[in-house]
């Protein structure tokens, strides 16, 4: 790992420790997160993870750009990542059915799957959460197994229902409240993914790992989801 440091503003610097997206980094970016958090301590404006990259702001009425480099040298000194892993672990309900997923037949059609393949793989992996992005409460989850990877959809839908579990490339994720989106939608899930009231907002945060687990329509009514059908075009 050969960290570089690129600057995104004068109190705001990049660290890139990767530059390829792997399931292997995020050991690596929550170790470096806690590293950078104790050597900022209080100087540390904000702290935002993704894919191969930490953005460091920080406060620059106290510390300088080039001791802010310092600190981060000093962070990321004989790194190592912590071996008994991080984040929290969950489960998430989905309904898989072609009223609220309807992408799912394309996903089949393109891999020569049987609809239940498709939905069996997505359950099996077990996904790291990579980032947190687009809209609040939105994870960015990977990495699907190839043979479920789509392309987004060329005109993205005006509005996506809440809950809805879409794939793009192979990233999956899971739309925490309804808005516009053009991942390719296979199911929805009953699960509340961002509120205000619950400490730090989002249920997934990066460095997280989630599995889906497939529910028939009774239970995921029952755990409180919506079964309307979404309109399908976009």
């Amino acid at each position: 790992m050969n960290a570089r440091i690129e600057v995104v503003a004068i109190d705001c610097l990049m660290v890139r420790l990767f530059e390829v997206i792997e399931e292997s980094n995020m050991p690596w970016l929550l170790a470096a997160s806690q590293r950078l958090r104790a050597v900022f301590a209080g100087n540390l404006v904000d702290l935002v993870p993704s894919y191969t990259t930490l953005m460091v702001q920080f406060d620059l009425l106290v510390l300088s750009p080039n001791e802010a480099r310092g600190l981060i040298a000093e962070a990321l000194t004989d790194l190592q990542p912590d071996s008994a892993g991080a984040g929290q672990s969950h489960e998430i309900p989905v309904w898989y059915d072609l009223s609220v997923g309807p992408e799912l037949a394309l996903l089949a059609g393109r891999s020569g799957l049987p609809q239940a393949e498709v939905i069996r793989r997505h359950c099996a992996h077990e996904y790291q959460v990579f980032a947190l992005g687009f809209a609040p409460g939105f994870a960015f989850m990977g990495l699907v197994d190839e043979s479920l990877a789509a392309p987004r959809l060329a005109t993205p839908r005006k509005r996506v229902a809440a809950g809805s579990v879409g794939i793009a490339e192979r990233q999956t994720a899971a739309y925490p409240a309804a808005s516009p989106g053009g991942w390719n939608l296979i199911g929805r899930t009953p699960s509340t993914l961002f509120d205000r009231q619950r400490e730090g907002f989002s249920l997934l945060q990066p460095g997280d790992r989630v599995r889906f687990v497939a529910v028939d329509r009774a239970t995921f009514v029952n755990l409180g989801g919506d079964d309307t059908p979404l309109e399908c075009p976009p």
